[in-house]
């Protein structure tokens, strides 16, 4: 133990254990212990888990070796720790995922958010903010809620409708609204339905969605930490993944006002596709593919015709 660091009891399955809590430099010291050979950059991670857990930005552990964590923070950083060696995705294990400007809490029940996601985020404001403030937003397949709540956070609608499939999806969604009531410019209201049936009668400026995009075939591609822990389904669709996408198109003709639009976030190899798929439909023009932060096509919008 380097410079008679004394780093707290080490309880039966290895982890730190401190009633009285430990400092960022022990605790820290002891998970990168721990960690070395069974996570990749061990110390980094460590560090990590500790800023999550404690609700701190990332680098603060390293700014504040100091700092005094009390016993309640390093017994769940420790849980988060025995996630991560199950592996665990890093947000599953602390507990929470950010998203734009909010930091959302997520488990199993729901789809982590993803970078991905922020770029289809992007393509409602700007072209809200091109058409002016107002009318109503819905977000269908909302998981954590990202979307809808980035959305009343950031946009100018009057008010946002979040749908999913999931009840317990919608209770994860709920919550986050709740938590974050502060941050929302305009509310936020959440209907358990499939796609678009919970909002029939509503006529929308935005349909906007994340659906299942990946073919059943090619689930053995993904991660296993995607693979084994994400819910299928929100990961999964039929006919080659384009199942959900081409419904949601069909729905949302009957649900969007003239002029209003459709964004959806799809697969990167199938952006010509589901192109097509829009403008097939008969009812959409100005169909484009926008591309992530990577180059990849990631991001579907199309304009409602009128009549």
């Amino acid at each position: 133990m380097p410079d008679g660091r004394v780093v707290g009891t080490i309880g039966a399955e290895g982890m730190p254990s401190a009633d009285e809590g430990m400092s960022v430099a022990d605790l820290r010291y002891s998970l990168g212990v721990m960690l070395r050979g069974r996570l990749d950059e061990h110390d980094v991670e460590a560090r990590d888990l500790i800023a999550a857990v404690a609700e701190r930005p990332r680098l603060w552990p390293s700014a504040h070796p100091e700092a005094w964590l009390n016993a309640d923070v390093v017994t769940r950083v420790c849980q988060a720790v025995r996630e991560r060696l199950r592996g665990a995705p890093f947000a599953y294990a602390v507990g929470r995922a950010a998203f734009r400007h909010l930091t959302l809490h997520v488990d199993q029940r729901v789809l982590i958010p993803r970078q991905e996601t922020e770029v289809l985020v992007d393509a409602v404001l700007e072209w809200s903010a091109a058409r002016g403030a107002g009318g109503l937003a819905i977000d269908v397949g909302t998981g954590s809620g990202a979307i809808a709540l980035a959305l009343s956070n950031e946009g100018a609608f009057d008010r946002v409708i979040a749908t999913d499939v999931s009840t317990s999806a919608v209770q994860v969604a709920r919550a986050n609204a709740e938590r974050l009531a502060g941050a929302l410019r305009a509310p936020v209201e959440f209907r358990q339905g499939t796609l678009l049936g919970p909002v029939r009668g509503e006529t929308a400026r935005v349909v906007v969605s994340n659906p299942p995009y990946i073919a059943y075939g090619e689930m053995q591609e993904l991660p296993p930490s995607v693979r084994d822990w994400e819910p299928p389904i929100a990961l999964y669709a039929g006919d080659g993944g384009m199942a959900v996408t081409a419904a949601l198109a069909r729905e949302a003709a009957d649900v969007l006002e003239p002029g209003g639009l459709l964004a959806i976030e799809i697969d990167c190899r199938r952006g010509a596709a589901c192109a097509e798929l829009l403008r097939a439909q008969g009812c959409y023009h100005d169909v484009r593919v926008r591309p992530d932060l990577t180059g990849r096509d990631r991001v579907l919008t199309a304009t409602r015709q009128d009549g």
